[in-house]
């Protein structure tokens, strides 16, 4: 058996030295070389869907889970890894034979019984157990499983979802998702996506959450507690599912029924929504230190629960997890889109044009510390150049091409790249060639340039 982060290789039915055979392929990689967290994801394979089944008693703060991995091998694989903060490890295989595993730090290994051929599926199952973790990030905020006054949140943005889950925990490896919950009665467990079923026996609830659309692992969110919830739709169908915690419920449930409404509205904007679920969380003040865009489904505490911030957080649907960014220095292009989705909420309902928002945004000396692509460190990745000044950028492009080949920006970019990964010279090339012209001068002093310009033009 694994604890916490110590080493050492044991066999999955905990007894040591299963017979590995003849070796003909090589370990994957035991990170991906983010330019932030260099060893966040691994190599060797790709994952297409996690199956979790998640069991937590709130009361002891104890989670008991099973995670079905199903990948497929980019290269021939002896070995590969998995993210895992914490929690104990109790078995794992590779379909369905035991595999041999090694414990170290957040790398858990795993060594199947035979190779894994390039281009072959295969599952791996994990049976874990613990506390699981909260994780301080490197600018100082807290994610990955937060104990609440009635149950749990679990946020992942940037690392925080291997506190909860084994996986390749990097942006670029996106996959389908079925999240099973069972909590006591009386409490509820909400995760993104569309929930399939409900069924209650033995003292325990279990609910069954479906997302077909691929999803970043630092999108995946679960809310547990006894929650006030309510299934609406959009005029166009979509099925809207809110969830609030019952202290602040009725404060919330104003601005929770707009949603169907700005989702409209933005659709206007950036085209068809892309995912086949909506809705969001609301929990107390203090439960998280800040909203977050989980996909179908954000999470707001309750004093960040604003019309401006849920415009933002939906405009992410769009903007951070259909287009998802490539590497974590690429996060700029989904914030700077958010803070422009605020911006336009300005201009459209509160008749505050974006140009007015933009000069504000100019006059801050703290959105001027850095280039929005060029962060300095993985502290700096949600500071406000990421955020103001992108959405700086953003403003540019529309007043240099104009607005109507804007729209086709606004909706064309998340289009191009539904479901997928984007890099920021992938935007700016897509930039360039709707405009029909190159935009170096907005690139060198909005996007790439050092200091603030002497006006704002």
């Amino acid at each position: 058996m694994l604890v916490g982060c110590t080493g050492g290789t044991v066999g999955a039915s905990g007894s040591g030295g299963i017979d590995i055979g003849g070796v003909q392929g090589t370990p994957g990689a035991a990170g991906l070389r983010d330019p932030y967290f260099p060893k966040l994801g691994n190599g060797g394979y790709d994952v297409s869907h996690y199956a979790l089944d998640l069991r937590y008693d709130p009361k002891r703060g104890r989670l008991d889970a099973t995670a079905m991995i199903t990948a497929r091998a980019t290269q021939n694989l002896s070995a590969f890894n998995l993210d895992l903060a914490g929690l104990t490890v109790d078995s794992a295989s590779v379909d369905d034979a035991p595999a041999a595993v090694n414990r170290a730090g957040n790398e858990l290994t795993l060594r199947p019984r035979v190779d894994i051929d390039k281009g072959e599926e295969f599952r791996t199952k994990v049976t874990y157990s613990g506390v699981p973790e909260t994780i301080t990030d490197p600018d100082g905020s807290r994610e990955g499983w937060l104990r609440t006054a009635d149950g749990a949140l679990a946020l992942g943005q940037p690392t925080g979802s291997m506190a909860w889950f084994p996986g390749n925990h990097h942006p670029s490896d996106k996959a389908a998702y079925d999240i099973t919950l069972t909590v006591p009665v009386g409490t509820q467990g909400v995760a993104n996506g569309v929930r399939t079923s409900e069924r209650t026996a033995n003292g325990r609830t279990t609910t069954v959450w479906h997302v077909a659309e691929p999803m970043a692992s630092y999108l995946a969110t679960v809310g547990i507690g006894k929650y006030t919830t309510k299934l609406s739709a959009t005029p166009s169908g979509l099925p809207v599912l809110t969830a609030a915690d019952p202290t602040v419920a009725a404060r919330s449930e104003q601005l929770l029924n707009r949603i169907p409404e700005l989702l409209a509205w933005q659709e206007k904007n950036f085209g068809p929504y892309p995912f086949s679920a909506a809705g969001a969380v609301v929990e107390r003040t203090g439960d998280a230190g800040y909203a977050l865009e989980t996909q179908t489904r954000p999470v707001f505490p309750m004093d960040a629960f604003t019309p401006e911030i849920l415009a933002h957080e939906l405009a992410h649907q769009w903007f951070g997890n259909s287009v998802t960014p490539e590497t974590w220095q690429d996060i700029w292009l989904s914030e700077g889109f958010a803070v422009y989705a605020e911006w336009l909420y300005a201009e459209d309902f509160e008749d505050v044009p974006a140009r007015t928002s933009f000069e504000a945004a100019f006059e801050s000396d703290a959105n001027w510390a850095f280039p929005p692509a060029e962060p300095p460190s993985a502290e700096n990745l949600f500071d406000p150049p990421i955020y103001q000044r992108g959405a700086m950028v953003i403003h540019k492009i529309r007043e240099r091409v104009g607005d109507e080949t804007f729209s086709e920006i606004l909706a064309g970019w998340p289009a191009t790249h539904r479901h997928a990964n984007a890099s920021t010279a992938d935007f700016t090339a897509y930039v360039e060639d709707v405009a029909g012209e190159d935009l170096d001068d907005v690139w060198d002093v909005w996007l790439y340039g050092d200091g603030k310009p002497a006006q704002p033009d």
